[in-house]
């Protein structure tokens, strides 16, 4: 269905205002995706400061290139849905793990990140990237084995003699 001028201006200043902060864009498609699940969707990603809005592709594409994000635009076909926010791994993360429950009806296409456009699987490795809490738990673990093998090595060693 046609859109009229008026809320087609309306659509793209939407756009302009949520793009302007946004460090990382989504793209998702959704199909058959029932309301209950919708407003859970919205729900989950607001409480981590994620928008979510629906917007026709020829609006979309036109609010990026405003932005001046760089690359090669991923085919957006089907229903398609932008997460955004200012965190540049929580809109992936967080769709990601929706989608994982509603395989058949939500799926990540592409997104923007760090100013490039990125395809489905770029932005699924952007999504499956760990937390900074658990990276830094990572680091404090490879940071402290060493340390607690030597102390077994000298401990072994002190029980022999």
């Amino acid at each position: 269905m046609a859109l009229k001028k008026e809320k087609k201006v309306e659509i793209a200043v939407t756009l302009d205002k949520a793009l302007v902060d946004a460090q990382s864009v989504v793209f998702v498609k959704f199909d058959k995706l029932k309301v209950k699940d919708v407003n859970e969707l919205r729900r989950s990603l607001q409480k981590d400061g994620i928008g979510y809005y629906v917007a026709k592709k020829t609006l979309l594409k036109r609010a990026l290139a405003v932005k001046g994000v760089t690359g090669d635009m991923p085919e957006l076909s089907g229903q398609i849905a932008m997460a955004y926010g200012t965190d540049l791994l929580a809109p992936a993360r967080e769709v990601y793990a929706f989608a994982k429950t509603h395989k058949e009806n939500i799926s990540i296409v592409g997104g923007v990140f760090e100013g490039k456009y990125m395809d489905k699987a770029e932005m699924e490795k952007v999504a499956t990237i760990p937390s900074r809490e658990v990276l830094l738990s990572q680091i404090a673990y490879l940071l402290k084995s060493p340390m607690q093998r030597l102390a077994i090595a000298v401990s072994a060693v002190a029980g022999t003699k």
